[in-house]
């Protein structure tokens, strides 16, 4: 067993499933989504993200951009609702929309990373 391949499997795998526990629930309820976990998919992108770094073929550089996008998205979201939260007072429902929007962009790269990742552990040879 390739122990780099597990242990970077495991973050892309854990980077979508902690996407997918804060994008899910009604997008204009903001108590239905953790700012933990917001954090923590933050965290386990970028980890990811750093685990895509080494990798020198073409899948790796598609990965890599996947895993980029989705720590763009996700940054973003964070900054969203920091903004709403602190410089204007209120996180209203256009915040709170955008704020969940934005994570499901970056879920969707974190789907289209773990997809490429398993299309390619299925195709290499033993």
């Amino acid at each position: 067993m390739n122990m780099h391949k597990i242990i970077s499997g495991s973050f892309f795998i854990l980077a979508m499933t902690v996407n997918f526990g804060f994008f899910y629930g009604e997008p204009t309820v903001l108590e239905q989504h953790s700012s933990y976990e917001l954090f923590a998919a933050i965290i386990v992108n970028l980890i990811a993200t750093v685990l895509k770094l080494g990798d020198r073929t073409q899948l790796g550089a598609v990965l890599l951009a996947t895993s980029i996008v989705a720590d763009i998205q996700l940054i973003a979201s964070a900054t969203v609702w920091a903004f709403a939260m602190y410089v204007i007072g209120d996180v209203n429902i256009e915040a709170a929309t955008a704020i969940v929007s934005l994570s499901g962009g970056a879920l969707l790269a974190n789907i289209v990373s773990v997809i490429l990742f398993v299309g390619d552990t299925l195709k290499s040879k033993r």
